[in-house]
């Protein structure tokens, strides 16, 4: 039996391949600090259980394909408070982020096109872009200058006539880049001169720790409503991983119908999930304020330690909830190995994902990993504490 080219060009994901190991350690009574996946602990706003105990249909039926129009309006509004005007056709709701991003990939992508994408990336990206036959043009960045990718001459190097798009995080992961207004605008203005797309993925929107106040989208630039592709969720914003409710938003009416067609091929996103999130939208926006103020809380308490590390380096995350950190072993792959299932300090270990799964250059972040600082400041603390000694007996084997 055969299985297909796409399907063996997709790697597993580096966040989730360890659960076997972990769950063996687990069984052998270790507490695991879960550093690997961003999964916050902060409590979910109340509105969305209210919405869904208070749904009292006689028969749980399928939501529309588009989305159901009570979730749509909301974010429509939601748009609106940054000064973004949509129209409902405007935006289809997706089962999470992951599912916006797939179905932009089979949209506009076929074999052998080509997708711009600064590295380290979010790996669910190459399995996106492979499963639609496309390939990484990968545009290589550094922790020394702040991971910025923003360069107009190097992103116009990799443009060829098979390049459909450019896609980024905004704020980043996993390198906590965060794009200023000017940075934005030569993007747009690439994509636009081009003809290509922009697919701006941007679930960690309302996560900024610089100065300035303002909440930015790319959906900002009306000029380049047929280049743009807006990729959002509830599930960072509103810390709802669990409710797999996101959306992609373009103004763009050949893509819509593109996107309808996978959209009513999956029938709908889960109704009470639509629900929950729809609810989710009238969270009192101090919400934001507080989360924001958690995570740079969090972020510091874990630079501080990890300052302390010898052979340890990272660059300042300067938004979302991740951090890349380069650490002195030969292979973070097989360090997350051991830590499950030869280490433990005081009942202790602690997972991560390795690094190299998060660029397409061969050999690259093979002693880096991804952090996400998502856990009260005590806790993340205790998983540096325990780090520490790690890398210290690995290192004395």
């Amino acid at each position: 039996m055969q299985i297909s080219i796409n399907a063996n060009r997709c790697q597993p994901s580096p966040m989730r391949k360890f659960h076997p190991l972990a769950v063996a350690a687990e069984a052998r009574g270790l507490k695991i600090h879960k550093l690997n996946i961003g999964q916050p602990d902060i409590a979910t706003p109340p509105e969305f259980y209210e919405a869904i105990r208070s749904h009292q249909e006689k028969t749980l039926a399928y939501a529309p394909s588009p989305g159901i129009p009570e979730l749509i309006e909301a974010i429509q509004k939601y748009f609106g408070r940054i000064n973004v005007s949509l129209e409902p056709n405007d935006i289809l709701i997706t089962t999470g982020g992951s599912e916006a991003l797939l179905f932009t990939c089979l949209s506009i992508l076929d074999p052998g096109t080509e997708v711009i994408v600064p590295e380290p990336f979010y790996p669910n990206y190459s399995t996106f872009i492979h499963a639609a036959g496309g390939v990484i043009r990968a545009l290589p960045t550094s922790g020394k200058e702040g991971y910025n990718f923003a360069n107009r001459e190097r992103i116009e190097q990799l443009i060829t006539s098979n390049t459909r798009a450019i896609l980024f995080t905004n704020p980043g992961n996993p390198t906590g880049l965060v794009l200023n207004k000017e940075e934005m605008r030569m993007l747009a203005d690439v994509a636009r001169e081009h003809n290509i797309f922009i697919i701006a993925d941007e679930v960690y929107r309302e996560f900024c720790y610089t100065a300035s106040t303002e909440i930015l989208s790319m959906a900002q630039f009306d000029d380049i409503d047929d280049n743009l592709i807006i990729i959002d969720s509830v599930s960072k914003r509103f810390s709802a991983c669990g409710a797999r409710v996101g959306c992609v938003v373009t103004k763009n009416k050949d893509l819509q119908k593109a996107l309808l067609k996978f959209c009513q091929s999956r029938l709908s996103v889960a109704t009470l999930d639509q629900v929950g999130a729809a609810a989710l939208y009238n969270t009192d926006p101090g919400f934001f304020a507080e989360s924001k103020a958690e995570y740079l809380n969090r972020r510091d308490a874990v630079m501080r330690k990890l300052e302390k590390m010898p052979g340890v380096s990272f660059t300042a995350p300067m938004g979302a909830f991740y951090m890349m950190v380069s650490l002195p072993v030969d292979d973070t792959d097989k360090f997350q190995r051991w830590l499950l299932t030869e280490f433990e300090y005081e009942g202790e270990t602690l997972m991560f994902a390795p690094g190299a799964p998060f660029y397409e250059t061969p050999g690259k972040g093979t002693n880096e990993i991804r952090m996400a600082y998502v856990y009260y400041k005590e806790e993340m603390e205790r998983a540096m504490d325990v780090l520490a000694v790690a890398l210290e007996r690995y290192n004395n084997r």
